[in-house]
Order: structure tokens, then sequence, then C-alpha cells
């Protein structure tokens, strides 16, 4: 065996043991770090081949894994924007630049433009579901977009639907129709809103006209008149199968044009008639533009902008990823991580979906980081490091008493 040979093992294991020290102190340091994921320092033996008599000393070497598929305890706070993920999945962020990460830190809050950042600057991305479902590519990032919430707000969405639950009662009077202003049996409004948010109050007039036989008449409220397709004639069957449902051939929707607005669909196919007094009860789709009073965040991703005026308004659908094997994912700065060969490519999905974890608002995921434990590495470590230096202390020590026999 050579001296050389136990000075260099001794380097070798003081090398090592500085990388796990490295590691310790690295996730002492973050142990308060939201989503910050434990690295860990594993040893592996490079051994020399040896004759007969004589051993060569080889060396130590060393690999540093994440515990990334180790969750954190979840922290709970009073902010609908701090985001945790239970189960599988990763938050899909981009820098300034435009470039995507995942990440498991969930701290965002809107920046100066709106957009929703982490502590570390990255900015949420999801999908934009204003104008209908979005197109989801399942092994990319094409189609995410930032998550805003400025935008969501001061819009004006024309109403073009309303849910009718109502019912009609059969002992009312029969009269002569059409309804209207000037004789009807029932009568109730219905705000809608026009194409630039405008509220547009329209008139619902109802007539028994004959037994088991009702009229209806949309009006305008603010000019009087009759609106274009908003008459028509409803019948029910009050039989043992039908029990005062819309019969069959009746009608179950009446269609007029809103005003400066989108032609609009009143379904009236749960309007019935049954031994109880008049009730109408609407709901109507569209908003005034407001301002954002706050953001609702479900366990599906689905952010909701709550306006001033009421009206909920859902605007993003936020992305999960994952890859095959996360716990190889390389770690880059600010606490995200970027694909390798080893990890495999990236999944999006929605939470809830495909394996995916949900969404937990008004939570953040801990560091999985235990002090207890990377405190007694600590000691581990230095007492490694300090028995390797007596090892190439002595090697030392030997080849100054090998120089020293020719003295």
């Amino acid at each position: 065996m050579s001296l050389y040979g136990v000075m260099r093992t001794g380097v070798s294991g003081m090398s090592a043991q500085s990388n796990k020290l490295s590691t310790v102190s690295d996730n002492i340091a973050n142990v308060n770090t939201t989503g910050y994921k434990r690295a860990s320092t594993e040893f592996s033996s490079l051994i020399l081949k040896s004759g007969s008599g004589k051993y060569d000393s080889g060396a130590v070497e060393t690999q540093v894994r994440y515990a990334i598929t180790d969750a954190g305890h979840l922290q709970f706070t009073t902010s609908t924007t701090d985001l945790a993920v239970q189960g599988n999945g990763f938050f899909v962020v981009s820098d300034t630049s435009g470039n995507n990460f995942l990440t498991r830190a969930g701290a965002f809050v809107p920046d100066s433009q709106g957009n929703l950042v982490n502590a570390a600057g990255y900015q949420l991305m999801g999908y934009d579901i204003r104008n209908g479902a979005p197109n989801v590519v399942a092994n990319g990032y094409n189609g995410l977009q930032v998550v805003n919430i400025n935008q969501m707000a001061l819009q004006a969405q024309p109403s073009t639907k309303a849910t009718v639950a109502a019912n009609l009662d059969p002992s009312a009077a029969i009269i002569a129709g059409p309804p209207g202003p000037g004789g009807y049996t029932s009568k109730t409004s219905v705000v809608t809103y026009d194409n630039i948010g405008n509220a547009v109050t329209l008139d619902v007039y109802l007539a028994k006209t004959g037994p088991n036989t009702w009229q209806t008449s949309i009006y305008n409220a603010a000019t009087g008149a009759a609106m274009a397709g908003g008459t028509n004639t409803f019948t029910f069957d009050v039989s043992a199968a039908g029990k005062g449902t819309l019969a069959t051939a009746s009608p179950k929707s009446l269609a007029v044009t809103i005003p400066g607005g989108s032609a609009f669909t009143m379904d009236l196919s749960a309007m019935t008639q049954v031994a109880a007094s008049f009730d109408f009860k609407a709901t109507v789709d569209g908003n005034a533009p407001s301002a954002v009073e706050k953001v609702d965040i479900d366990e599906t991703g689905l952010v909701t902008a709550i306006l001033q005026n009421g009206a909920k308004l859902p605007s993003y659908r936020i992305a999960l990823g994952n890859v095959p094997s996360p716990d190889n994912l390389t770690p880059e700065v600010g606490n995200v991580y970027s694909t390798n060969l080893k990890s495999g490519n990236v999944q999006v999905g929605f939470a809830g979906q495909g394996g995916l974890g949900s969404i937990q608002s008004g939570a953040l995921e801990e560091s999985n980081v235990d002090l207890a434990d990377e405190l007694t590495s600590m000691i581990e470590a230095q007492r490694g490091f300090t028995a390797n230096s007596k090892s190439f202390q002595t090697g030392a020590d030997l080849l100054d008493v090998v120089v020293n026999l020719k003295r």
C-alpha cells in the first residue's frame, strides 16, 4: 500500500464529508422555506484492485439526492392566493424570460401588474377559460398564460341565458291574452346585461288563458314594448304521469334579443303548475363591469373573481405538472425544478385528474426538513471529517519517517 494512497484516500473522505456538511447546511438554512425539499448526500465506495499481499486504498464518492416526493406539512394562512398541492404534482411557473419550471412553493401574491408571483418572483401559470374550455397540451406548456388578477376586473359579460324555476297558480282566474301591462295574472322582472355591461330589465307577464294553459310575454321595462319572440303559449300535463309539469308538446323556452346585447334564451323547462301560489326564481348569466373584491380558488384550481357587485367570474384554471421520476428533477435557483433525461418529460393536467393531487387554497407546504435529523447528520459529518483528517495526518507523519531514513 502506498502512503500517497493513504493520504489521497483521506482527502477523498474529507471531501465527501464536506459535501455532506454542505447539504446539511443548506437544509438547515431552508428549514423555513416554503416548499423546500431536503437534500441528502449518499456515499459509495470506489475500490481499487489489489494484488496478492498488498492493499491499495481506494476512495469514496458522493451523490446528492433530493427528497422531492416527500411532502411537507401544510400551514394554513388567511390568503386565498396561498396555494399548496395535496398529493402528486407541481405548480407550473415561469420567469420573466418566459422559461417554465415546476415548484411546490405556492406563496403567490399579485404584483404591481396583477400577476400572481411567489416569493422568488416566479409567475403562476394557468389556462384562460373566459372564452370557453382551454386547449390543454398534455406533454408541454403550450397554451398556458400568467394568471393575472387585474384582467378579471372591469369586464362586462353580456347575458345569454336564464334558468327559471317557477310555479303558476292553477286556481287563478282565466283571462284573455296575450298578457302585458294592460292585463295579466302574474308578473315578475329579471335583470340582464348588454354587451357593455348596462343593466337591462325585462318584465315577464303571465296570463292563464284556459285550463292548464298559460301565455307568457317578455317586455322591455325601459320602453314598455313587447320584445320580438318573447310571447308564447305553454300547456301543462296534470295527469298522474305529468303531475303539473310542462306537456311534452309544449314549448320549453323563450328567445329574445337584449337591446344592445346578445341573443337571450329563457329556459322554462322546469316551470310547473301545481297547487301552490305563484313563484318565480331566475338565475341569469352575465355581469356589469366591476372591480375585483377577492379571488376564490377551489380544489380543482378554478380561479374565480368575486366582483364588488357580487358577480362571480370564473377566469383561469391553474395547471399542475408532473414527471415520471420527480426525485430526479434538477433544482434551480428560487426553489423551482427543471426537467432532464432522468426525470422524464413533463405531463400537464388539472388537479384531481390523471393521478394529480388537489389544490388547497389558503395553505402553504412547509419545508420537509427535520431539524433534529440535520443536527445529528452535522455531528456525523464533523466526526467523519475529523477521522479522515487523522488518516491523512498519519500518512503524512509516516512519509516524514521514510524521508528521514536517509539522514
